[in-house]
């Protein structure tokens, strides 16, 4: 199948201590509408014995999101006549049944969801008012699928990933592998929201970090959560970082620690994949730090203290101005040197 184009965001630990700032906005005035589309239970309620048919009017319901899902999820056409389509339809119904049907209850109702994303769309309208979030579409799709990624017609929500740690799928030896448990622990509705976020974030600012050294890449990956941070004040830092409230208290406590042994250790200015994927790939914890409690893309957490600093110090910014300031001068300015 084929899903290049799509982008897969990694899903962001269920708890955590949530502190906005005293400088959060009142966007109490601010009205947002938020659309929401159950894709998923258009497809899944396919009469499979008079497909043609029920493509044309699933094709014609979902316009926007329908040619994407065929072409990026299913990599077919799409094409209600065409018998490839047909069949690869028929087949992933077939396939995925009793994972929908286990699906259904926990998101049958939705209005949680809804209420967080017209909260953070507040405030996202706030600071991006020319920003225009569309539909976000629910969907189905294999658990190589993406959770999260961003459409022509909005965003999509894949619930494959989103179901609770606990899922039975998530339990497969062969999910497993794909997805290990410092991974599927996060595949929880409450990181819905934050992944939508994430995904406008990015949407918004596209990412520049390629073929840039390594604390640069880790400033311009902190950027995505310092403005997710803006958008979503009352969400936990966990559901931003993916991390637990235990890695996040060691992070928080050994911080100086942290910046030490990236000096120390690593040449900052690194063009090396492997010293890159260290620090910014997902991982159970960071090699050379403690394997107890220490997270895997600890280079992020880092990037985000620096892109933090450097906003405390220039409060007349707007965020989209911090998000376009080049790594190289923000860590400059950001006078950086945690104890």
């Amino acid at each position: 199948m084929q899903r290049q184009f799509w982008v897969l965001l990694g899903c962001w630990a269920l708890l955590g201590s949530c502190s906005p700032s005293n400088r959060t906005p009142d966007v109490s005035h601010i009205k947002t509408k938020v659309t929401l589309a159950r894709f998923d239970q258009a497809f899944f309620a396919l009469d499979t014995t008079q497909l043609a048919t029920g493509l044309d009017s699933l094709s014609k319901n979902f316009s926007a999101f329908y040619p994407e899902y065929m072409q990026f999820i299913l990599g077919v056409s799409g094409d209600p006549a065409d018998s490839t389509t047909q069949r690869t339809v028929r087949q992933f119904i077939g396939a995925y049944r009793s994972v929908q049907d286990s699906l259904q209850p926990r998101f049958a109702d939705i209005r949680s969801i809804e209420k967080e994303l017209q909260t953070s769309f507040s405030y996202l309208q706030y600071y991006f008012s020319s920003y225009k979030t569309g539909t976000i579409t629910f969907f189905t799709g294999p658990f190589d699928a993406p959770g999260v990624a961003t459409v022509r017609s909005g965003t999509a929500v894949g619930l494959q990933q989103f179901a609770g740690r606990d899922f039975f799928a998530y339990q497969s030896a062969d999910l497993q592998t794909l997805y290990p448990s410092y991974l599927s622990r996060r595949f929880a509705p409450q990181y819905i929201v934050p992944g939508v976020i994430k995904a406008i974030a990015e949407d918004i600012f596209p990412p520049r970090a390629a073929e840039l050294p390594l604390v640069e890449q880790m400033v311009e990956r902190g950027k995505y959560w310092y403005l997710a941070s803006l958008l979503l004040p009352y969400h936990p830092d966990s559901l931003i970082t993916g991390y637990t409230t235990t890695q996040l208290d060691w992070c928080k406590e050994n911080e100086g620690l942290i910046w030490s042994h990236l000096l120390k250790s690593e040449d900052l200015n690194s063009l090396n994949p492997i010293v890159i994927q260290t620090y910014l790939g997902e991982a159970p914890f960071t090699q050379g730090l403690s394997q107890e409690y220490s997270p895997g893309n600890l280079g992020t957490w880092i990037g985000w203290q620096i892109v933090k600093k450097y906003a405390d110090n220039h409060s007349e910014m707007h965020p989209s101005d911090i998000m376009k300031t080049p790594a190289a001068t923000l860590l400059e300015q950001a006078k950086y040197k945690p104890k």
